[in-house]
Parts: C-alpha cells; structure tokens; sequence
C-alpha cells in the first residue's frame, strides 16, 4: 500500500512539473494567431456563462430616450467599434488580428442577449477575450447607454443609425492634407 500511495505521489508532483516546466519554458501559445490550449475555452467558458446567467436578471435604472441611443452610439463608436464594428463595414484590421476574433455585432447581433448581460460585459469585460471592462473609464449611466443600444439595436431611431453608419476615421479614405503631410514625412527623413 506505502509504494501505491508513493506511486500516486510521485505522478501528481510530475504532472505538476510538467505543467510548470510548459508554462514556464514558453511552449504554451500565448500570441492570438496561436491555436488555444486543450480545455482553454471550455474553461473560461464555464466561469463566463455561470456569471452572465446571474448578469442576465440586472435592470436599467432608466428608459433610455433617442438621446441615450445617440449618445451609446458614440460611445460604441469610440470605445467598441474598433473591434466590434458597425453596420455594413468590413472588419477592422485591429479586429481581424485579435485572437478570440471579436463578434461582429452589427453582423451578428447582440438583440437577444438581455441588457443586464451586455451591460455586465461592457463593465467588467471578459478575461482571456481581449475585451476591457469599462467600468472605471465610463460612469454607470454611459454603461448603460451602450448597453440599451445593444440590446435594441434593431429599434434604434435612423438618427441614430446615421451615426453608426458612418466610417471609422481609420476606415476613412485619408483625406488630401493628411496624404500631403505623410508623404511630406516620408521624404524628409533621412535615408539610412
């Protein structure tokens, strides 16, 4: 019995070492192009639905007006847009080199997620995602704009729809005093 239990020991110190020695030694991938650990999103993903099933039952503190909707608009449109897009805009290259790819949620929609979860989502974000929590950069009341916004997004005023359509400044085509000012820059500099 002693050598049985000696056994049991000694393997649970080796697998501990091993998984160690992975970590430490660099073998496990942490670059987004690399394929994910074994169980690595099975994991993450039981804590996350176990939190979002709580988030689900959490209630906007007011009805929000065409004046929330514009002003969630702008605000997905400077915090979220660059990773999560807008409607009938191709993906970001900041989105395309993000691992786990960022849901495209004017592509994918977000209107069947209650806004408790969304707004849970937008204040704490998601580890392991490259999603930010914004609750220490927005106030409580921006939280829920961009979280109302969501949630309805399919019933939003076309006002507000304008402000989503519009290109991202990155997606912009530059414009003739930006394009003059780069290559101004380009042919200043030395030649090495």
């Amino acid at each position: 019995m002693g050598k049985f239990l000696l056994g049991i020991i000694v393997g649970i110190i080796l697998i501990a070492a091993v998984v160690f020695g992975y970590f430490y030694f660099g073998y496990a991938p942490v670059a987004t192009a690399a394929m994910p650990m074994p169980l690595e999103k099975k994991m993450a993903a039981w804590g996350l639905h176990a939190q979002l099933a709580k988030a689900a039952s959490l209630k906007p503190p007011f009805e929000p007006t065409e004046d929330d909707y514009h002003a969630g608009a702008l605000l997905y449109r400077e915090h979220c847009a660059a990773c999560h897009g807008l409607p009938g805009q191709q993906r970001t290259a900041i989105a395309k080199g993000e691992y786990p790819r960022p849901p495209q949620l004017y592509q994918h929609g977000v209107t069947d997620d209650p806004a408790g979860e969304t707004y849970w989502k937008v204040a704490n974000g998601i580890r392991m995602t490259g999603m930010p929590g914004f609750k220490n950069s927005l106030d409580d009341k921006q939280l829920w704009q961009v979280s109302l916004l969501l949630a309805n997004a399919d019933k939003v005023p076309a006002s507000v729809n304008d402000v989503l359509k519009r290109p991202l400044p990155m997606d912009a085509p530059p414009s003739s005093d930006t394009a003059a000012s780069a290559a101004s820059n380009t042919a200043s500099k030395p030649a090495r």
